[in-house]
């Protein structure tokens, strides 16, 4: 198994499974299948596999070290990357065939409806992280610093979830069973860093025990 996830081959592999639902949508739309509401479609395709890319994102290092497989963080910038570019895709769906670039129109409804803002903000919260994925940016930035800002993906997983919960009218099957994957994988965060913090407590030498003369 490490002799293929350390192949430069797996990594082409995966780049043209990325890229699979963006042709099917391409391969549809050049044969007239996008159904009778092509707009909404092309949004909620790309819209759900933006939240895909995203929950595959936070998947691989709880897979890497249950698995003991370190060689999957090989994969994990370009997952990111292909979550941004399908948030990108819906983004531009939603500009060019709902609002057609009438961008009074999209302030107005950033500003009042509520899932678009906090779609709109889980989107560009999306974007540093992108530009800063590169080796460049980690050693501009520090690891540390690096890892906080990329933290941010937790925030963009949870708006993404509430924009799509808060979009739909009434079968919240899928915003839920997205909420329910990021919790779980949050869940495992928040437990690995505890028992990480247990750990350097537990190993941090302990000052001497003052002794009955020196307390008194």
């Amino acid at each position: 198994m490490r002799k293929i996830l350390t192949s430069k081959w797996t990594k082409v592999v995966v780049f043209c499974l990325c890229l699979l639902p963006i042709a099917l949508l391409v391969w549809r739309g050049f044969h007239g299948d996008l159904t009778a509401n092509p707009s909404e479609f092309l949004e909620h395709r790309t819209g759900d596999w933006t939240l895909r890319f995203v929950v595959i994102t936070l998947s691989i290092t709880p897979l890497r070290k249950i698995l003991g497989l370190p060689e999957l963080i090989r994969f994990r910038r370009m997952v990111g990357l292909f979550a941004f570019f399908y948030g990108s895709m819906h983004f531009t769906a939603w500009i060019c065939f709902d609002k057609f670039f009438d961008w009074p129109a999209m302030w107005a409804d950033v500003h009042k409806r509520r899932y678009i803002t906090v779609g709109a903000t889980g989107f560009v919260l999306m974007i540093p992280l992108a530009i800063t994925s590169t080796a460049g940016w980690i050693r501009r930035l520090g690891g540390k610093r690096w890892h906080r800002l990329h933290q941010a993906i937790y925030i963009t997983a949870i708006a993404g979830i509430v924009h799509y919960y808060w979009q739909v009218k009434s079968d919240v099957r899928k915003p839920i069973e997205y909420a329910l994957l990021v919790a779980l994988l949050l869940s495992w965060r928040l437990a690995s860093w505890l028992i990480s913090r247990k750990r350097v407590a537990d190993t941090r030498p302990r000052s001497a025990e003052p002794t009955t003369a020196e307390s008194a």
